[in-house]
């Protein structure tokens, strides 16, 4: 294939024609996602009291960035393409959107509740009208960009910022001397590095080029030295899943082998950890490995059972305070202080109820995986890829918390997948 990037659809000499408004509000926002405005921030006690502050929900200046962004976005979108740019995002998305606004009806938090969906649909919007304006090629290309920029940074950093590392003095002893480089905590930045580590692996499968690999490697072993156990352990079953799509998707009798191989695989891992069940919630029950899962998990069980239709109100789940759902659900007091539910998939349950569930399983699996199953071999490179960082986060959702977590990186990430696959899809016959 050509080294001039044309396999992800786009030549270099002609993406970097012309630097459109939609250009400059896109970047934009991956620069307050990937970057944010306070990159490399202490970790002392008031930002750990204040958490909200780091992840954007509750930081009048990050709000007020985000709508300045979307509403440039918003403009240049309307200006190239017109109005029909407001089909941009996919009916199940916006279902599924319209539900998490709708629970401000029934959560004890409603401001908050409602504050932090309009950050959720300002994000999605502003991601799926940028793609659908410049392309997928374009944005995947802005995209690895930034994230080199950003690798580097983190690289240069360990050297010459201190807060780089986490220092002593954590809450959580076992985090001194991981890396996180310029983002609040090693998860992620371990998230963040397994994704970059993709792009590059992806690109550099395509293109060969040296720098590419160069990069893929530096990602590889940042991810490794944040010590985020849930992405150092999907990296390499990603990237072997995205390579499996690139050669299996060429050829039905392939595609068919490859499904069913992967139909057996999951058998096997859900008899193994059926079989190994009680050894399991030993070592995730422990509060020094992994972060005492089992026990978040449980109190996520309890308050499912209890509230399964309709959940506790989009976003009510973390930086509450008293408005917690699971005040009366935690047993130990260590757990009083976590973030988030340590699984994407229960604290959807949890916040937006089984409806809210089905719902976000429809928008956020199935109706990418239809796409993803369609016997077309066009533009498998950048597909599997695509595929790549869907079954990442597909499976980082399983202990960690992405799905619709505002301008959390990961999610921003795969919303991009999302949006390229719309892109896709609307543009073959």
């Amino acid at each position: 294939m050509a080294n001039d990037g044309s396999a992800f659809g786009v030549s270099l000499p002609e993406w970097r024609t012309r630097f459109s408004l939609g250009d400059f509000g896109f970047l934009a926002l991956l620069l307050l996602v990937f970057v944010g405005l306070k990159p490399f921030a202490l970790r002392d006690a008031e930002a750990l009291l204040h958490g909200a502050d780091e992840t954007g929900v509750g930081n009048l200046a990050r709000q007020l960035s985000y709508l300045a962004v979307f509403a440039v976005i918003g403009f240049a979108a309307v200006r190239e393409d017109g109005w029909r740019i407001i089909r941009a995002v996919p009916v199940s998305m916006l279902l599924l959107l319209a539900w998490c606004v709708a629970s401000v009806a029934w959560t004890a938090e409603p401001y908050v509740t409602l504050r932090r969906a309009a950050l959720e649909l300002i994000v999605v919007a502003a991601i799926f009208m940028s793609v659908e304006s410049l392309g997928p090629s374009r944005s995947l290309e802005w995209m690895r960009w930034l994230l080199a920029g950003v690798l580097i940074v983190n690289w240069i950093a360990i050297a010459f910022v201190p807060q780089a590392i986490h220092l002593t003095g954590e809450a959580d002893p076992a985090l001194v001397g991981n890396w996180r480089g310029l983002y609040f905590h090693k998860n992620i930045a371990g998230a963040v590095s397994a994704i970059s580590a993709l792009v590059f692996f992806f690109s550099f499968l395509d293109t060969r080029r040296w720098w590419d690999a160069a990069l893929f490697a530096g990602a590889a072993v940042f991810t490794v030295m944040t010590h985020s156990k849930t992405s150092i352990a999907l990296l390499p079953a990603a990237i072997a899943a995205g390579i499996l799509y690139r050669f299996a998707w060429r050829r039905a009798l392939d595609r068919q082998i490859a499904l069913v191989a992967f139909a057996l695989g999951a058998f096997v891992v859900v008899v193994a950890m059926i079989s190994e069940w009680n050894t399991i919630t030993s070592l995730l029950a422990e509060p020094g490995e992994l972060t005492g899962r089992a026990e978040i998990w449980r109190a996520e069980l309890a308050y499912i059972a209890d509230h399964l239709l309709l959940g506790s109100g989009f976003g009510s789940f973390a930086d509450t305070g008293a408005g917690s759902p699971l005040r009366h659900y935690i047993g130990s007091a260590w757990i009083a202080n976590i973030s988030h539910g340590h699984s994407g998939y229960l604290q959807l349950l949890v916040t937006i109820g089984g409806i809210g569930f089905v719902l976000a399983m429809a928008a956020l699996i199935v109706w990418p995986a239809l796409i993803f199953l369609k016997a077309d071999a066009d533009r498998l490179a950048l597909k599997s890829l695509l595929f790549a960082i869907f079954v990442f986060v597909v499976f980082h959702n399983v202990l960690e918390s992405d799905w619709l977590e505002g301008d959390s990186a990961a999610w921003v990430s795969f919303l991009l997948v999302l949006a390229m696959l719309k892109n896709f899809r609307e543009a073959t016959p």
